[in-house]
């Protein structure tokens, strides 16, 4: 009995309407894809941008952080890997995507 009482309940009359535009499924799921769009790719995508623009005009001197969490000077400069400096005689070779963060030698000196 009160299975039956709470189901008549669910149902909404079939004359009026169910709540609106935002009730509807489809438009629920296009305004999901929206805002992960907004607030997760596009923000991401910038950043990945931003840092390839500066590995591209990495130079000598300049002082990194490597996705390993190693800081270094940059010694020189390939065409897909970096020579780091890592200590006074100590040079390691990575590839170009290893690296994280990118400080300028102009940055590094007055700051």
């Amino acid at each position: 009995m009160m299975l039956s009482f709470v189901t008549l309940l669910a149902q909404a009359p079939a004359g009026q309407p169910s709540g609106g535009l935002f009730a509807r499924p489809e438009i629920m799921m296009v305004l999901m894809v929206v805002m992960f769009y907004f607030l997760l790719i596009r923000p991401q995508q910038r950043q990945r941008k931003e840092l390839q623009k500066r590995i591209d005009a990495l130079q000598k001197g300049d002082q990194i952080v490597t996705s390993s969490g190693k800081h270094a000077i940059v010694h020189n400069v390939k065409d897909r890997t970096v020579v780091l400096k890592v200590a006074e005689g100590v040079m390691e070779e990575y590839e170009k995507s290893a690296v994280a963060t990118v400080i300028k030698k102009e940055a590094s000196t007055t700051a």
